[in-house]
């Protein structure tokens, strides 16, 4: 028994990446493997795993057979081949690695300049001192991205809808323009997942995702996921790492010297064997155990989220107190008709909005909010709120986050999958008292 070719994203999520008929035990449910290593037959057998002329378990860092069920099911979920998975410790590693598997030291970026803080502060700071440099434009206008080209440039970078503006990227736009160059576009989907979007459909060529918002769903773990879409061509003269010998793992060229069944996951199989084995940002077991959980419900948890988001824009969007409202279902929203053709019309689970006073009233809000949680994240099943400017993005200037769509007032709400007239109950009373 085996998941169907054609199978949909809600039977995905429950079947892909396991056997129907159980692991060896024929256990039924997913089982969690809690170890560090695994047994060799042979000397034989180890050394042609080594070499990757076998495919099996060597080490956790490296792999374990729960990962390895996550990984395979959150790339048949993206549409990507089924070995194109890699989990790694967090959304951030998953942002970093990418980047340092297609740059290095000398080598440059075209980065979105609308991303979720914590890759601002990366891109801006931390790339730079590796020596990748990030030009930054307004992917709003795709061909600004033309204008940050340079005989270095090695990748195109964007966020489906950016965390937390809101901005839908036009991606079949932005990457036809780096395919044209030699690029391949690289985007983190966190805020649509593979529910909503399914990035390789509109030429997307990888895909980062942070695992602990709505794929997981639950707050309860920290993770990543890199998915290879297989379709890009790493021969083509833009990217050393592939073109050259690669003096870590036996003068490997990763984009020509990989059997024809591989070559398609090159960028992936380079990612695990040469940075995650050697600098180890790996998931654990548990973690993928819990992810795995949640994935199961991904699609009616988000039908969910979605619903309850456009009752609280709609509620918020006629509010005295309210300044202003972001949602792209609501009509007249900028993004209302890149929502229609990326996102099914859904418009996502995030509404953000600012109060009328300013920084200073949007503060008293969020803090007289009794069911709706104040915390740094989203995409639980619970309802969070948060004020950008002075958390998550509060390492930029003001003229930084309002070119990234991040102005002062703004509270981010990620809705969770309560009853929406409780979660506009406490919207109001907090309004009220703010």
């Amino acid at each position: 028994m085996s998941l169907p070719k054609d199978a949909d994203i809600d039977t995905i999520c429950v079947h892909g990446g396991y056997p129907l008929e159980g692991d060896g035990a024929t256990a039924r449910a997913l089982p969690l493997h809690r170890t560090t290593s695994y047994q060799f037959k042979s000397v034989k057998h180890a050394a042609d795993l080594f070499a990757l002329s076998e495919f099996g378990n060597i080490y956790t860092r490296l792999g374990n057979p729960t990962i390895d069920m996550l990984e395979k099911r959150v790339s048949l979920m993206h549409g990507g081949p089924e070995l194109g998975g890699l989990a790694v410790s967090s959304g951030t590693a998953a942002v970093l690695n990418a980047i340092q598997n297609v740059a290095e030291a000398g080598d440059n970026i075209v980065s979105a300049n609308n991303l979720y803080g914590g890759s601002m502060t990366m891109f801006q700071h931390i790339l730079p001192k590796m020596g990748i440099t990030v030009t930054f434009v307004d992917p709003k206008v795709p061909e600004n991205f033309l204008a940050g080209i340079n005989e270095k440039t090695r990748a195109f970078f964007c966020e489906t809808c950016s965390n937390p503006a809101l901005d839908i990227s036009d991606l079949e736009a932005i990457s036809a323009l780096a395919h044209k160059n030699g690029l391949p576009l690289i985007v983190d989907d966190t805020f649509t997942t593979a529910y909503l979007q399914r990035p390789f459909d509109h030429g997307v060529d990888v895909v980062v995702t942070s695992l602990t918002k709505w794929t997981g769903g639950h707050g309860t773990a920290i993770g990543g996921c890199i998915i290879d879409g297989g379709s890009f061509d790493w021969t083509a003269g833009r990217h050393p790492l592939y073109d050259e010998p690669d003096t870590s793992y036996h003068g490997v060229k990763w984009g020509h010297d990989l059997p024809v069944t591989l070559q398609p996951i090159a960028f992936i199989l380079r990612l695990r064997t040469n940075l995650l084995r050697n600098t180890g940002a790996c998931l654990s077991p548990d973690n993928a155990w819990m992810f795995l959980q949640g994935i199961e419900t991904l699609p009616l948890r988000m039908e969910k989220h979605c619903s309850n988001s456009l009752a609280v824009a709609q509620y918020l969007k006629g509010h005295p107190c309210v300044e202003w409202v972001r949602y792209p279902s609501l009509p007249g929203d900028p993004m209302y008709d890149l929502n229609q053709k990326y996102l099914k019309g859904k418009g996502g689970s995030m509404v953000v909005f600012g109060c009328k006073g300013g920084r200073e009233v949007s503060g008293k809000f969020i803090g007289a909010l009794g069911l709706i949680s104040h915390v740094a994240n989203v995409g639980d099943a619970k309802t969070l709120a948060i004020n950008p400017a002075t958390t998550t993005h509060s390492q930029m200037s003001e003229d930084e986050m309002r070119a990234g769509g991040v102005p002062p007032e703004m509270v981010r709400l990620s809705i969770g999958i309560e009853n929406p007239n409780d979660i506009i109950k406490d919207l109001e009373q907090a309004l009220q008292l703010s």
